[in-house]
């Protein structure tokens, strides 16, 4: 099993920017990497997930257009760039390894492998 570190969450303005890094123990192969938030009072909801081979990433529609997925297996790195936050992504984020992407769903009984999580907080 994958151990995942997370990294970058913090404090920002609504309209401001953060960036979160997930690194592994490990190489990535052919995992599916996936990002996941929880609200308060809130199931963990998928945000967007990224796979080895090509194809298109799964984004949210609440983040769409503004969140983007990347990957550099060079260094067992995903990333999610985050644009133009809003008080709604206020959250804990976490990293998760499983077996399959899907442009289309993103369901966290699907990853088997977490990170501890890093706190996103959007406030003024």
């Amino acid at each position: 099993q994958l151990q995942l570190v997370e990294s970058g969450g913090g404090l920002a303005q609504p309209g401001n920017s953060l960036k979160l890094s997930c690194t592994a123990s490990e190489s990535w192969g052919a995992y599916c990497i996936g990002w996941f938030r929880q609200a308060p009072g809130k199931e963990r909801e998928g945000v967007s997930s990224i796979h080895f081979s090509q194809g298109m990433p799964y984004y949210a529609d609440s983040v769409t257009d503004r969140f983007t997925i990347s990957r550099d297996d060079t260094k067992n790195a995903v990333y999610l760039q985050m644009h133009n936050l809003i008080p709604e992504d206020t959250g804990p984020y976490y990293c998760a390894a499983g077996w399959v992407c899907s442009p289309s769903a993103l369901p966290p009984c699907a990853f088997n492998s977490w990170g501890q999580g890093t706190q996103v907080t959007v406030s003024s």
